[in-house]
């Protein structure tokens, strides 16, 4: 595999889509993660948090087509 075959594998949309899955996967623990330590929570309601966080930043993504801001 050359550059410009990997170059191009990352344009595809389903390789995009999978790193914008994996880049709210990371802000939601980072959401859970900082609430946790400036708040001083327990560790069931960081679980809750982070429980809440990833959908709600799927949710709030105006490209997903699925639900959420930029369904219909």
């Amino acid at each position: 595999m050359d550059m410009k075959d990997l170059i191009a594998k990352l344009k595809e949309p389903k390789t995009k889509a999978a790193f914008k899955s994996y880049l709210r996967a990371v802000l939601a623990s980072a959401i859970t993660m900082g609430l946790a330590l400036a708040a001083d929570l327990a560790p069931e309601y960081a679980i809750l948090i982070g429980s809440v966080a990833a959908p709600m930043a799927k949710w709030a993504d105006k490209t997903e087509k699925e639900y959420g801001i930029g369904s219909k």
